[in-house]
């Protein structure tokens, strides 16, 4: 029998050996391109495939979340603690429904040990949490001890993008924290951050090699304890940038894991072609 089980919505970037692992589930969002695409975004997601049927379309792409019914399903395991890591609750339904699958699996079995963590986050900071809960349900910790630590670590958490351009956050309405986006006209990019779960902005940069030249800066300067910490790096088909924005950041900063990723569905939907994303 499992000791535990991690499900995630399918903005969590999982690398590969964690998606064929069974302690892991991850729990697809549908992504939606007008009235031609539309698609689980599971382990068949094709990038390239997505991208060019945004960028053929005039409207804007969309993501469905998954019914609390398809959470439940996935809390129904002989493992003694479930886990489960979503979406920042005011970016998508996915953690509301996770919830209520929680609730749904209760009303049907009774009690179980589920915790569903809010990353307050997306992309790898989800990935972020799982790769904490791995390493403390390993140590033997109690559940009660894990989830109290999980608690803190999201709250110390940061996370930074810059993306080349905004156009579906502003769409679908992810961006109502930000006050004033300069002209994208100007060729102006901005740093972007999280701020309990909501989007805002940082500063900004002439160009996209300015702009994650200022993200990278910005990650060093509010960078705590680093060396007991991960980098990841998440990108959408920019390996080129990933790699910069990690030199630039561990020229200043040592981690005791590096990762870089890149987009599964829901990030590659809001980062668009050549968005980065960075948590520590």
């Amino acid at each position: 029998m499992m000791k535990y089980k991690i499900v995630v919505d399918s903005c969590c970037e999982l690398p590969q050996e964690l998606r064929e692992d069974e302690r892991f589930e991850l729990v697809p969002l549908t992504l939606i391109v007008g009235d031609r695409y539309e698609k689980e975004d599971n382990k068949d997601f094709n990038q390239r495939e997505f991208l060019d049927a945004v960028a053929a379309c005039s409207e804007c792409p969309k993501s469905a979340c998954p019914s609390p019914e398809r959470y439940q399903k996935a809390y129904e395991t002989t493992a003694e603690h479930v886990y489960v890591v979503t979406l920042s609750s005011k970016l998508s339904g996915s953690h509301n429904s996770a919830v209520l699958g929680k609730n749904l699996y209760h009303e049907k079995y009774g009690e179980k040990d589920i915790y569903v963590v809010d990353s307050r986050s997306a992309s790898c900071g989800e990935t972020q949490i799982v790769f904490k809960i791995m390493e403390l349900e390993e140590q033997g910790l109690s559940f009660s001890e894990i989830t109290e630590q999980i608690a803190q670590f999201v709250k110390e958490m940061n996370t930074y993008f810059v993306l080349e351009n905004l156009d579906t956050l502003r769409k679908n309405g992810r961006l109502s924290g930000v006050k004033a986006l300069v002209a994208s006209t100007l060729n102006i990019k901005p740093v972007m951050g999280a701020d309990d779960g909501s989007i805002i902005q940082l500063g900004q940069g002439i160009g996209m090699k300015k702009a994650l030249t200022r993200m990278a800066d910005t990650a060093i300067e509010e960078a705590v304890h680093s060396e007991s910490k991960r980098l990841m790096i998440t990108h959408c088909n920019n390996p080129k940038a990933a790699e910069c924005v990690r030199r630039h950041i561990e020229e200043k900063l040592h981690f005791k894991e590096t990762l870089i990723l890149d987009t599964a569905g829901v990030s590659s939907m809001y980062a668009n072609e050549g968005g980065v994303i960075v948590t520590i």
